[in-house]
């Protein structure tokens, strides 16, 4: 819950980008992509941007691979989703 399922893409990963871990991530057009243009394998684009200004941009595949999932994704997960479910 609260965590966004997102896979680096083939050839890449942490240390081929030279991720750090202490980047700031920004994740462009989820939510574009979860309204209307979602499908599995949907790809996205990530900037990290580290303490000293400087951004790396890359594609990552969002690992929401149901309709399901992304129904629960926007209820904030699937704890909310059942509750939301059980009060309405």
């Amino acid at each position: 819950m609260g965590v966004l399922p997102l896979q680096f893409v083939d050839g890449q990963s942490a240390d081929s980008l030279g991720l750090s871990g202490q980047e700031t991530f920004s994740v462009e057009g989820l939510a574009k992509t979860l309204d209307g243009n979602w499908k599995p394998g949907s790809r996205l684009m990530v900037a990290a941007k580290a303490a000293d200004g400087s951004t790396k941009r890359f594609d990552v595949l969002l690992r929401i691979d149901t309709p399901n999932e992304v129904e629960y994704y926007r209820n904030g997960g699937i704890l909310q989703f059942v509750l939301r479910r059980l009060l309405s």
